[in-house]
């Protein structure tokens, strides 16, 4: 064995010895304190420089154009400065990224974010804490806890609540559905049977009612679990596009008469495609009257917890067993941000796993605040820092406003929208999206009606004059708004929507460009 003084001088193998490796390989630490701040600066500047340039939402370039150039490339050749590195960045990246903070992106649901989470994104990212455990992240787990705690407290969850941050919407259905799953198996079988026995044979007559145009990440969570895509039973929707209870009502009975389970329905606050909030209020009744675990997709619909004019349309929520909330959304807060809550904290005992060299049994049994015991992750990103500093600068308030910024865009957008002869509208927007398609005049088939769609959605995104996204209903071709970005005006979007109608002239009629098409707006004018 070495002695401490033999292990030290160890660092002689080494060329230039310890100090210098870390040098080199510029290790973050006191000191390259001054590399750290020109190199952050370099990056900043070019950040700010790309969206000064971003005249469009997005270049136009096809993936076929851009993949060659990383083709090109060797990784195992390095040694260019930052500065090089950032220009070669520019190529790559950033002048062909897609800005969600540009007007004409209307899209997906992103959303365009704030200042001080950003701020925030420097920080988490230089001290690089760990959310796993205490002893790897101190104070961070506090944050994180009071921002749960908070947010429960938003949607009158009560004392009981607890939760964790996630990486997406994704993830925070699968724990619901893995929480769903393991509640029942635990009621019957009892705590932890699924852990030690897995599933028992029942598991496969087990359903969770969803309504028919709830998200897709339901039906995959089934699938990972073991469950199945058939476990997933979907409930058709009213003219709004909310779970219809009646309906709801009948599938459950019917489940039950073929010898199926049902364990929990899931209802949405914020449909991806119509916004629709399911009636939370009535879902959680029958949920109560049949004892089945409620679960809230609220990954859109979140920002009514801080709405300063719409947080009534989110009533019923606090009747929750499980809530999915998407920072990264409604709260305009960068990827990832989001969190997965429930209504009954131990319920997160279902998924506890000890490790004696991370969490060991016998520091929970001290009170050691471990994060790790309630998530699905280990190594887990202080994403919660990024909304504490928007909180601590700007106030829940603002944030409210903004979203309610949104919500009235997307209400002016389908008043003005409704003057447009050629466009059909399917829905009142609850939220900020609007599905519609480009409907000519003279009678065309749904087949020519879904192909010249698609055709005006491509080539809006090939020329980059704006990003709008597509969707199908009943099997046809729709075209959509999501709009997040309160900094958009009606103008703006009336602008779109001109572009919208100049391309589908332009298509009907074989026109080689939209200067070419006769132009339903005689002020219309093709924006750079």
């Amino acid at each position: 064995m070495r002695t401490s003084n033999e292990a030290t001088t160890r660092g002689a193998d080494i060329p230039g010895g310890f100090a210098d490796i870390a040098r080199r390989a510029q290790i973050f630490n006191e000191h390259n304190l001054d590399l750290y701040r020109d190199q952050v600066e370099q990056a900043a500047d070019a950040v700010a420089a790309a969206v000064r340039r971003a005249r469009q939402v997005h270049s136009g370039v096809r993936p076929s154009e851009l993949a060659p150039e990383f083709d090109a490339l060797d990784l195992d050749e390095a040694g260019v400065d930052m500065a090089e590195a950032l220009a070669e960045l520019r190529h790559l990246y950033l002048d062909h990224a897609v800005y969600f903070h540009h007007p004409r992106y209307a899209a997906h649901l992103n959303c365009p974010v704030l200042v001080p989470s950003i701020a925030a994104e420097a920080v988490l990212s230089a001290i690089n804490s760990s959310l796993d455990t205490w002893d790897q992240s101190a104070g961070a787990t506090f944050i994180e806890q009071k921002l749960i705690a908070w947010t429960a407290e938003r949607a009158g969850l009560g004392d009981a609540a607890d939760g964790v941050f996630t990486s997406g919407g994704t993830q925070s259905n699968l724990m619901a559905m893995l929480l769903m799953r393991d509640d029942w198996c635990a009621r019957h079988y009892g705590h932890g049977a699924v852990h030690k026995q897995g599933l028992p044979g029942e598991a496969a007559r087990l359903r969770v009612f969803v309504s028919e145009v709830s998200h897709f990440s339901l039906s995959k969570a089934a699938a990972l679990l073991g469950l199945g895509h058939n476990a997933v039973v979907r409930v058709a929707c009213d003219e709004a596009k909310r779970m219809d209870i009646d309906a709801l009502k009948q599938a459950i009975d019917d489940c039950r008469a073929a010898g199926d389970i049902p364990i929990a329905v899931a209802a949405t606050c914020g449909t991806t495609d119509f916004g629709s909030i399911d009636d939370m209020q009535a879902i959680g009744a029958v949920c109560r009257a049949e004892n089945l675990w409620m679960h809230v997709d609220a990954a859109y619909g979140c920002g009514l917890l801080v709405s300063n004019r719409h947080g009534h349309e989110c009533a019923g929520i606090e009747n929750a067993d499980s809530l999915t909330v998407d920072y990264h959304k409604s709260f305009f807060q960068p990827v990832s941000c989001s969190a997965f809550i429930v209504g009954n904290g131990a319920n997160l005992g279902l998924i506890t796993h000890h490790a004696d060299y991370l969490n060991p049994a016998e520091a929970a049994a001290a009170g050691t605040p471990d994060q790790v015991n309630k998530s699905l992750q280990t190594t887990k990103r202080f994403d919660a820092l990024k909304l504490w500093l928007t909180l601590r600068t700007l106030g829940a308030e603002t944030i409210g406003e903004a979203f309610d910024g949104a919500v009235a865009l997307a209400r002016a957008t389908y008043e003005l929208m409704l003057a447009e002869p050629r466009l059909e509208l399917l829905h009142r927007p609850a939220l900020s999206t609007i599905v519609f398609r480009y409907r000519p005049c003279l009678t065309r088939s749904e087949a020519d009606l879904d192909t010249l769609n698609t055709t005006i959605r491509a080539q809006l995104a090939r020329d980059g004059e704006a990003m709008i996204a597509a969707t199908k209903v009943d099997g046809r071709r729709y075209l959509k708004f999501t709009l997040l970005n309160p900094a958009t005006t009606p103008a703006q979007m009336s602008e779109i929507v001109d572009l919208i109608v100049a391309y589908g002239m332009a298509a009907e009629t074989g026109a080689t460009s939209i200067d070419a098409a006769p132009v339903a707006n005689p002020e219309y004018r093709r924006h750079g």
